[in-house]
């Protein structure tokens, strides 16, 4: 199984791997990555791979059946062989848009505590749907709300639990059609705040700024109708 590094530090941009295995599909599988890979309404990151001689972009990563990260070249080009040391480089302006707005969906989860029905993530918008019968009646104060707690630049932090944990707390799963990644034994929690300025807590395998001052100005977009008890809620980045 790959080793996963943003789950230790989603900062590293840069970082050496070697190749094990190429997918059947073309795909390049490392002993360890920085590149996320698609998940969770977050897309897989892009950039490139380099070693002497050679260079290849890199256009998404994906996960394998076996619970690898195969990294999706940009171009049909002759693959580098396995057992070849590479150097990885993410496109970190995407990446870390990716990570602004993830923390600000999970800032978003707060203001509006309704049970989430899907989510998308992009560089520098994003949006969740709510199982929200009515639309929110002042949209303004859910944006104040949301920015308050990018004022307040909280710390976003992680933790590993045991699956139990998880099973003894459903209510920590916001999300009702995409569940946290299971099969290892454990759990990833992500948190915003500590202590009393604790404002979330809940499972999730994404990317995310160290502090919400981090993210910048939030705007809540359009609040459409997706069915007759779905909402669909829209930010922006500024």
């Amino acid at each position: 199984m790959t080793r996963l590094l943003y789950n230790d530090d989603a900062y590293l941009r840069d970082a050496p791997a070697e190749i094990v295995a190429h997918t059947p599909e073309g795909g390049i599988v490392l002993d360890r990555v920085i590149f996320y890979a698609k998940g969770g309404g977050q897309p897989g990151d892009s950039g490139r791979l380099d070693w002497r001689g050679g260079s290849i972009k890199i256009a998404t990563a994906l996960k394998t059946e076996d619970g690898a990260v195969a990294l999706v070249p940009a171009e049909p080009l002759p693959l580098p062989p396995v057992g070849l040391r590479v150097e990885q480089h993410l496109d970190w302006d995407r990446r870390h848009r990716h990570m602004r707005v993830h923390t600000a969906l999970h800032l978003l989860s707060v203001v509006i505590p309704l049970p989430v029905t899907g989510g998308s993530i992009s560089a520098g918008t994003g949006r969740l749907d709510f199982a929200m019968p009515e639309p929110p009646t002042d949209k303004d104060a859910l944006q104040r709300a949301l920015n308050e707690m990018v004022d307040a630049d909280l710390v976003v932090s992680s933790d590993w639990v045991d699956d139990e944990v998880l099973d003894a707390n459903p209510g920590l799963v916001k999300t009702m059609t995409v569940q946290p990644p299971r099969g290892q034994g454990r759990v990833r929690l992500v948190r915003i705040g500590s202590g009393r300025d604790q404002v979330d807590l809940q499972p999730c395998g994404g990317t995310h700024v160290a502090r919400t001052g981090e993210i910048g100005r939030i705007r809540i977009g359009k609040i459409e109708n997706k069915g007759k008890m779905n909402r669909r809620v829209s930010i922006a980045l500024e």
